[in-house]
């Protein structure tokens, strides 16, 4: 019998959060491209829960300008849906066990990240080539799946914030961001006030994504465990096409792959997200394979 923990996996079908498309598809697509052979095979079980339901852009309305909401598109539904999923992983994952949620948009990290905080303290590892630090008062957009990370931290729609509770779920200290090279102005205000760690990808070109790594272990080895949020824009398009907002200058194949690596060393991860996957934009289902053989680098598969 294998002594390493369960995986869990859910996906939350989400593009609420966002303008464009597709990325309700993104769950299948990681799925089709293998993710639980691949862990089976590296000696996991792996338990699927299918999905969290997810209502269509169709059956959603916008609320009154006059609202809050006006400028957080879909906000009652998106909170809803994160609710949804602090409740079923907060159900469905034993302490021990691993979580590995599939969006869907950035804005289901609000529900997972709420859920996996409940019972232990996490550093958040915020892989991404957005900041996601907005709020309905700093959007230029509205879209929430700019504003996960800073709901996270208290700010924002009382509706995201109190997911789990009143008090926020993680502190500014207890987040690393890693790949960062589009922030809009009010969000870089904020990210300094706020003292968010925040390598960039000029950081990286600079030091390097090993160094990068050591770092962030460093500054979240205060943690009893890590979450890593993964975006799939984080890395170049050249590699990773079918997202909905790619920005160029991003990862390489081999430089995601060493932060994957160098994450499972630290024997610390103990939850995944995987999101932005959007198959409509992908070539041949690229970007969902790259998202498998990540996953599989950040739970233990070696090379020697």
């Amino acid at each position: 019998m294998s002594d390493k923990p369960t995986i869990r996996v859910f996906g939350v079908p989400m593009d609420l959060g966002q303008e464009r498309r597709g990325v309700d598809m993104g769950p299948s697509a990681v799925r089709y491209a293998g993710l639980q052979d691949r862990l089976k095979d590296l000696g996991y079980t792996v338990v699927d829960h299918g999905n969290i339901h997810v209502p269509t852009v169709e059956e959603v309305h916008k609320l009154d300008d006059n609202n809050l909401a006006a400028n957080a598109h879909h906000l009652d539904a998106v909170a809803t849906v994160c609710r949804d999923i602090y409740e079923t992983i907060s159900t469905h994952v034993p302490l021990g066990d691993v979580t590995i949620s599939l969006g869907g948009d950035h804005s289901i990290s609000i529900g997972t990240v709420s859920a996996i905080t409940k019972h232990i303290p996490v550093g958040v590892i915020w892989v991404d080539a957005h900041a996601d630090f907005n709020t309905p008062v700093t959007s230029p957009s509205g879209n929430i799946h700019g504003m996960a990370l800073a709901a996270l931290v208290g700010d924002g729609a009382p509706s995201l914030t109190e997911i789990g509770g009143a008090l926020p779920r993680i502190d500014p200290s207890q987040i690393v961001m890693i790949g960062v090279r589009s922030v809009d102005p009010l969000e870089r205000e904020r990210l300094k006030a706020d003292n968010v760690t925040v390598f960039t990808m000029a950081d990286i070109d600079e030091h390097g994504i090993a160094a990068i790594a050591r770092q962030t272990l460093d500054r979240l080895g205060a943690w009893d465990a890590i979450h890593v949020s993964l975006d799939m824009d984080a890395l170049d398009p050249d590699v990773a096409p079918g997202v909905g907002t790619p920005v160029r200058g991003g990862l390489t194949y081999r430089e995601a792959h060493l932060l994957m690596e160098m994450l499972a060393d630290s024997e610390l991860v103990r939850s995944l997200d995987i999101v932005e996957v959007n198959p409509i934009l992908d070539k041949g289902n690229q970007t969902a394979e790259l998202a498998v053989e990540l996953a599989a680098s950040l739970f233990g598969l070696q090379t020697m």
